[in-house]
């Protein structure tokens, strides 16, 4: 495969090539949105789904839903990947992973270290990661429309804007 490398550089490129990468914006470790299998439940109105062992039930309504938590971003990785709402992901479109708002939803994330704010569609389910500090995933162009590309990570309010409204 590499006839002319010495052992090391074959090595090492054999590691790079079987070796996953973080997505951008991610603390080490923590994976992105992840496949999601869904089941109807009773009308339809509310569905649940299962990623890494955990069962999830979406909100039947977005209605007055607030939350305080961590905010990450995602981006290159899944650019071009088909979202949870079905939608292919642009990491340049100001959207969002959550793991219960309905799809879509329109929210107001909010810094809460400086109250910078971004309006997001959620249009995905996420974030998933293990310890389960974190409330919503901001596409790249969310994320930097309020500063979050270079810390990755940070303190926010996420609320749900009407029903009607549109982002």
């Amino acid at each position: 495969m590499f006839p002319r490398m010495r052992p090391t550089a074959s090595l090492l490129a054999l590691t790079l090539a079987f070796t996953g990468c973080t997505v951008v914006g991610y603390p080490g470790g923590v994976t992105g949105p992840a496949p999601v299998r869904s089941d109807a439940e009773g009308d339809g109105a509310a569905r649940s789904y299962e990623v890494f062992g955990v069962r999830y039930t979406t909100l039947a309504s977005s209605e007055d839903y607030r939350e305080i938590g961590i905010a990450s971003w995602y981006g290159e990785k899944f650019h071009g990947r088909r979202t949870a709402s079905g939608e292919i992901f642009d990491m340049h479109e100001r959207t969002a992973a959550h793991r219960t708002l309905p799809l879509p939803t329109c929210a107001e994330v909010r810094r809460l270290d400086d109250d910078r704010t971004v309006v997001v569609r959620v249009n995905d389910r996420g974030p998933f990661d293990p310890e389960g500090e974190r409330i919503i995933d901001l596409s790249f162009a969310a994320a930097a429309a309020i500063g979050l590309i270079e810390p990755g990570t940070t303190a926010v309010e996420v609320r749900a804007l009407e029903p009607d409204r549109s982002c």
